[in-house]
């Protein structure tokens, strides 16, 4: 079992940036890729980004490429995403998620964050 916590999420204007924050309890997550999603009002999950075991690869949402930088450290068990030129576009309910298998799909990943709500305003 892995539980998992974001943070970091907040109210920001367009062009601004936020750092959200993912920290992971037990003692296996550098055994555990590590990915973000998002979920809009109304719309449907979306990959943000994931990362590998050791910090690569690194796979991004069109979206997001260039914007939004993903990392690990895994002697704190924490994953993070910095997010950078953020758009109104953004507003969504950001989840931390940890699987086996590096993937864009979110049947690919096993636990789940309660999600970190990040508004952009114009």
């Amino acid at each position: 079992q892995v539980q998992l916590e974001e943070s970091g999420g907040g109210l920001v204007q367009a062009g601004g940036s936020l750092r959200l924050s993912c920290a992971a309890s037990g003692r296996t997550f550098s055994s555990y890729v590590m990915g973000w999603f998002r979920q809009a009002a109304g719309k449907e999950r979306e990959f943000v980004a994931a990362i590998g075991l050791s910090g690569v690869p690194t796979f991004y949402g069109d979206s997001v490429k260039g914007r939004f930088t993903i990392s690990r450290d895994n002697a704190k068990s924490t994953v993070y995403l910095q997010m950078n030129s953020l758009q109104s576009e953004d507003t969504a309910v950001f989840y931390c998620t940890a699987g086996r298998v590096l993937s864009m799909s979110t049947r690919a990943y096993n636990y789940w964050g309660q999600g970190t709500q990040v508004t952009v305003s114009p």
